[in-house]
């Protein structure tokens, strides 16, 4: 698994894909043996590099794992529906005082990011959090059609 908080950084917040794709996509690619050098939030450089090996699948998670440039080398997009207030109140609770000035630029960057490049449409699957457990479901790349509603929105559909 590759979480994009290691390859994004203070000063790339969406500005990676270039990275990602000559560090870890093609080279997976290739069949070959990707390595990337993460990101440390706290002492705002990059750290030593990590390999990632082959696999039959990889997952990306993150913030901007579905955007356009990427969506050519995925197999599949889960999103993930969340509510945006909740996920980033979940940010914040988990970064503490300390990123909460960060918190405010990643809120405007996120929805400058979704604005101009929205995710949720092309999502095979939608993944819910339920009361118990988590529900997955057809997404909109899975089910347009004539007969079908289509949200082009990245906010969550119905809840559980």
């Amino acid at each position: 698994m590759l979480r994009l908080d290691d390859i994004a950084s203070h000063e790339e917040l969406f500005g990676w894909t270039g990275r990602l794709l000559s560090q870890v996509i093609e080279p997976l690619g290739r069949g070959e043996r990707a390595q990337y050098t993460p990101y440390d939030w706290h002492t705002r450089r990059f750290g030593p590099p990590r390999a990632l090996p082959p696999a039959p699948v990889i997952l990306i998670e993150g913030v901007g794992a579905g955007r356009r440039a990427l969506r050519p080398h995925l197999a599949h997009l889960l999103w993930m529906e969340v509510p945006r207030e909740v996920a980033w109140a979940r940010g914040r609770s988990r970064d503490g005082e300390e990123q909460r000035e960060f918190w405010a630029g990643w809120v405007r960057a996120e929805q400058r990011h979704f604005a101009d490049d929205s995710s949720r449409p092309f999502a095979d699957l939608l993944v819910r959090q339920c009361q118990e457990g988590y529900e997955v479901v057809h997404g909109p790349a899975g089910t347009v059609g004539s007969d079908h509603d289509v949200t082009y929105g990245d906010g969550p559909s119905a809840v559980c």
